[in-house]
């Protein structure tokens, strides 16, 4: 078990929420306890003794702070391995031996979120402290390191379970999670001075993790690294599972776009929208989602960007669905809702949607912009000689906000704010336009009057040409083929309004 007895401890840390009961349990054990600044005179307020590192080492803190414990009293105590050579040393020197660091960091990332002042940013970039968890960590054969306030509790519950006493097992563990503390601060330095640097370089450090009951499929493993708690306050339901993840992550992405429109819902299967309505009240919105598709609404997420009111929720209640999200639950639906344990209920705090975005590829990583582009009024342009009247405009818009979040290829029919069909993920735009024909005949929707989106140009002219058989009449797409002119002939020819917006949406 290679034990280790706990006979002095070096303290220095920021946050101080949950020391104090580590620091009398020390003194229980009679460990002797060096430390500085701030964290000396709360052990000192404690009425606990406590030797200056100042009257270790010899010299004052300096250069307002920023010099205090680098010194070789301090890192020889803690980086002589205990063994006959190096202890002949600390004695020639008078370098106690120390066989704990509890020292945290400064907070750099919430600096950095807090304000945009470059000094107070980098006066929150920690050497002592660093310097210190490194070499505890380095010499954890016979020192235990305490490197941040999560690992209070579980060294607390180390020195009342062992009286005082490590074994090797416990500081390698102690050191692993060292690393990784130094590791995800040295990303974050990192990243905010890389920030519009020409030099690209891929480096993400997640502190949170959580194990999944399994990935995408049983027999794969997966573990989501990242925060629900600040995007969601889970209200009910069961663990969430990586396809539910991959599904919320869609579904927060998509109702971004509407986080300031009136009523609006939206049901997703396998990140396609089945379902997405907008209406003067929440329950006719649902209403109007739930009709585009209710087949594939069975087992779905749902998502809307109002408080769910109980008369919305005795609806949705009526129906099976893996996830419910909602900006807020009055007390009635919630309740109402909750009592079926298995629905993941969300109570969403911000649609927030990261600014980049990143996936596995090959055997590397590649990194993009997300597509946060949403197009107004202001960057429609009318191709053809009838444009479209204010109400298919409307109707253009909330299509072209639909076919973004669709697979490609990808098309969707709207008509009053109803997405009423929708085709995706097919090799070919001809079988998209076909797949959301039929869906739209299949739930008993009228195409007359209704528009088209799609999330890239027409090689062809065949799309109008089909869409304008089944009575479509406006449609949006970003334009850029070298035939565009052919499809803006046939709408010209056939009396159909065609916008451009010289922007694509493809999503593989």
């Amino acid at each position: 078990m290679d034990s280790r007895k706990i006979n002095s401890a070096l303290i220095s840390v920021f946050h101080k929420e949950g020391l104090e009961e580590i620091i009398r349990e020390l003194h229980r054990l009679g460990v002797v306890m060096y430390s500085t600044g701030g964290t000396q005179t709360y052990i000192e307020e404690l009425g606990v003794p406590v030797v200056a590192v100042e009257d270790l080492t010899g010299y004052p803190s300096i250069l307002d702070g920023r010099v205090k414990t680098l010194h070789p009293k301090v890192f020889g105590g803690i980086l002589a391995r205990r063994e006959a050579g190096h202890r002949a040393q600390l004695s020639q020197y008078g370098i106690p031996e120390i066989d704990v660091v509890i020292v945290d960091l400064y907070p750099f990332e919430e600096t950095v979120a807090s304000t945009g002042d470059e000094a107070a940013i980098i006066e929150k970039i920690d050497i002592g402290g660093i310097s210190l968890i490194r070499a505890a960590a380095k010499n954890f054969r016979d020192v235990a390191v305490v490197p941040s306030k999560g690992e209070y509790g579980m060294f607390l519950q180390l020195l009342r379970g062992k009286q005082g006493f490590t074994d090797l097992e416990d500081r390698k563990e102690l050191a692993r999670r060292a690393f990784k503390v130094s590791s995800n601060y040295d990303t974050a330095i990192f990243n905010y001075f890389n920030r519009g640097s020409d030099e690209l370089s891929f480096k993400h450090s997640i502190h949170q993790s959580e194990t999944l009951r399994y990935g995408e499929n049983p027999h794969q493993q997966g573990v989501f690294f990242g925060d629900l708690d600040k995007m969601f306050v889970k209200l009910g339901g069961k663990a969430i599972s990586y396809n539910n993840l991959v599904d919320i992550d869609a579904a927060v992405q998509l109702m971004r776009e509407f986080r300031d429109a009136g009523p609006t819902f939206a049901i997703l299967k396998h990140t396609n929208a089945c379902g997405l309505a907008t209406r003067p009240t929440l329950t006719g919105a649902w209403q109007a989602a739930l009709a585009c598709d209710n087949v594939s609404a069975f087992g779905g997420i749902f998502v809307c960007n109002k408080k769910l009111d109980l008369a919305t929720a005795q609806e949705i209640d009526q129906l099976f669905y893996e996830v419910l999200i909602a900006p807020g639950f009055d007390t009635d639906a919630l309740e109402l809702l909750a009592a079926k344990k298995n629905r993941i209920l969300l109570k969403i705090k911000d649609f927030f949607v990261r600014p980049r975005s990143f996936r596995s590829l090959l055997n590397g990583v590649v990194e993009q912009d997300t597509d946060l582009k949403t197009e107004t009024r202001a960057d429609l342009k009318v191709v053809t000689k009838t444009a479209p009247i204010e109400a298919e405009t409307d109707d253009l818009l909330f299509a072209n906000i639909a076919v973004k979040h669709l697979k490609s290829n990808g098309i969707a029919l709207v008509k009053n704010r109803q997405l009423i069909g929708m085709g995706c993920g097919q090799p070919n735009r001809v079988d998209a336009l076909r797949q959301a024909i039929a869906k739209a005949k299949s739930f008993g929707f009228d195409l007359q009057g209704a528009v088209m989106a799609s999330d890239a140009f027409f090689p062809f002219p065949d799309c109008v040409e089909i869409a304008d058989q089944v009575g479509i009449t406006a449609v949006i797409h970003p334009g850029g083929s070298i035939k565009d002119q052919d499809s803006v002939a046939y709408c010209d020819a056939h009396g159909m309004g065609m916008v451009m917006t010289g922007v694509r949406h493809f999503r593989h």
